[in-house]
């Protein structure tokens, strides 16, 4: 499965440009760890683009990612992958075991924690995000409430990385790919 399959894929289950770029936003993350840990980073750019490619089809728990598993393995994607997605949902059952399942799950409610920081920043850019505004804003209940804090929590610490240096990291990586992810700023 190369890169521009998992984005057809994607962009064909996906209809939402926000959701699009949540994918983007974790392969932004995951890409980055990837080339760190000396893994494939082709494969962990594709499972973090379709980690959540069913989720207008399927948009209540337990469906997603359960109900996506079998149209991606009908289109080829391998198990790992497929094993990985399935690993990103706590209620799946499917422990986190590879590099790859502990990455994603680490890196999702994060990017989209980081989007939303971005949004309320007055350049909407994530280049304006600092790791102690996160830990200020992570705190708030109120702020991105949709985003899962344990999971947040609960993911650096499976990676065994300090929340805060997690935290620089994926703002990092997503810095790089700023524009892709409508995080560049405005004018």
């Amino acid at each position: 499965m190369t890169r521009s399959e998992a984005w057809e894929i994607l962009c064909e289950f996906t209809k939402s440009d926000s959701l699009r770029r949540h994918g983007l936003a974790l392969e932004a993350c995951v890409a980055a760890y990837a080339r760190k840990l000396g893994e494939d980073e082709e494969k962990w750019s594709v499972t973090a683009l379709l980690h959540d490619f069913d989720w207008e089809i399927h948009p209540k728990l337990p469906d997603h990612p359960v109900k996506g598993e079998p149209i991606l393995a009908a289109r080829g994607v391998p198990d790992d992958i497929r094993r990985a997605i399935l690993s990103h949902a706590d209620f799946t059952g499917v422990p986190r075991t590879t590099r790859l399942e502990k990455t994603l799950f680490a890196c999702d409610e994060l990017a989209g924690f980081l989007t939303a920081c971005s949004y309320v920043k007055p350049g909407r850019s994530i280049a304006e995000v600092e790791v102690a505004s996160v830990r200020r804003k992570l705190k708030d209940k109120a702020f991105a409430r949709q985003v899962n804090r344990d999971d947040v929590r609960k993911g650096a610490e499976e990676l065994e990385v300090p929340l805060d240096d997690h935290t620089a990291f994926c703002i990092n990586a997503m810095k790089a790919r700023a524009a892709d992810l409508g995080l560049a700023g405005t004018p």
